[in-house]
């Protein structure tokens, strides 16, 4: 291919070609919108670090649902936060506690028609803020993975469709496998947090369910961006008990991650849009700097081009309107 016989700019000159030739496409369906779920009624409390986020009572998080799925999302995953703590997490497997009872909500108005994800953890229930029960200022890992199991079998007897552990315990796929099985929930999928980073980019999220640690990081347990292998032994050890798809944490700074996880495992994956990635693009946009939904929209292609299958994003709604006016 030589200059000037070919000139690849032809493929470029007119719109309808550009279009025949693309090949990177968000749908509607790749789309899956966190809520932010505490008790009372008629709450919608904006999140500071998060613009145009909220934590929501249930009955207004059934109003959010309807909105997203009038534009075509039809995915949800949601993320408790408790005014009530203690040592272990333990909390969280009441079925009294916000999650169990939103999902029951939910799922008795919407049925089939939404997919409810729920997250598996114990940060947003422990008054130390770690992932888990700790021993010896750190987190036992085999004392921790019986309370997600526990609080897993609470969220599927609810009605979940999805769990999604986000601890980075060793063995929590397992685990919560074997606790589902035998409980006769046999066909609720797991999709682990399978590669999720010691990460800067989630401080939004923590001030959005109160769940920064007190003491201490979470770099015992969650990888180090500075790694550049363990992620395959990660994913492999986690498909090899049981897991269905895998979640990759965060996704704009690892899309080399991602991409290589397409390239070495045939399996589901799917990215997480993370708070402090919503909150640049949103903080940029209010300034001026940047065009919001241009840079917004680009950013998910680019997640879809890396090789993930769906993405866990705060964008869902306004991405699904941005494809629904057709101007993307």
């Amino acid at each position: 291919m030589n200059y000037p016989k070919t000139r690849l700019r032809r493929l470029r000159y007119n719109r309808n070609i550009r279009n025949m030739f693309e090949d990177i496409t968000v749908n509607k369906s790749d789309l899956i919108q966190p809520i932010f779920l505490v008790e009372g009624k008629n709450i919608k409390k904006e999140i500071k670090s998060l613009t145009g986020q909220f934590q929501l009572s249930i009955d207004n998080a059934i109003d959010f649902c309807k909105s997203l799925m009038n534009e075509g999302v039809n995915s949800i995953i949601l993320f408790g936060v408790s005014s009530e703590k203690d040592d272990t997490g333990e909390i969280s497997c009441s079925s009294q506690s916000i999650v169990p009872k939103a999902i029951k909500e939910i799922k008795n108005k919407f049925g089939d028609q939404l997919l409810v994800i729920a997250d598996v953890c114990n940060c947003s229930y422990t008054n130390h803020g770690h992932c888990g029960t700790i021993v010896e200022n750190d987190v036992d890992n085999d004392l921790t993975l019986e309370t997600l199991s526990k609080q897993s079998l609470t969220l599927a007897k609810a009605g979940a469709d999805v769990l999604a552990p986000s601890d980075m315990m060793d063995g929590r796929v397992q685990s919560i496998r074997n606790k589902l099985d035998s409980s006769g929930f046999e066909k609720t999928p797991i999709f682990p947090y399978s590669v999720k980073y010691a990460s800067a980019f989630y401080g939004p999220f923590r001030d959005a369910v109160g769940s920064g640690p007190k003491k201490g990081d979470r770099k015992t347990y969650q990888m180090s961006f500075k790694n550049s292998n363990e992620y395959l032994r990660e994913v492999e050890q986690d498909l090899n008990e049981g897991a269905d798809a895998i979640i990759i944490k965060p996704a704009l700074a690892y899309l080399d991650i991602v991409n290589e996880v397409r390239r070495n495992f045939d399996v589901p994956i799917i990215a997480y849009n993370v708070s402090g990635e919503y909150s640049m693009i949103k903080s940029s946009a209010e300034k001026g700097q940047i065009n919001e939904k241009d840079v917004l929209m680009e950013t998910i292609h680019c997640m879809k081009r890396a090789g993930a299958n769906a993405i866990i994003t705060y964008f869902a709604y306004d991405i699904a309107k941005n494809l629904n006016s057709k101007n993307v």
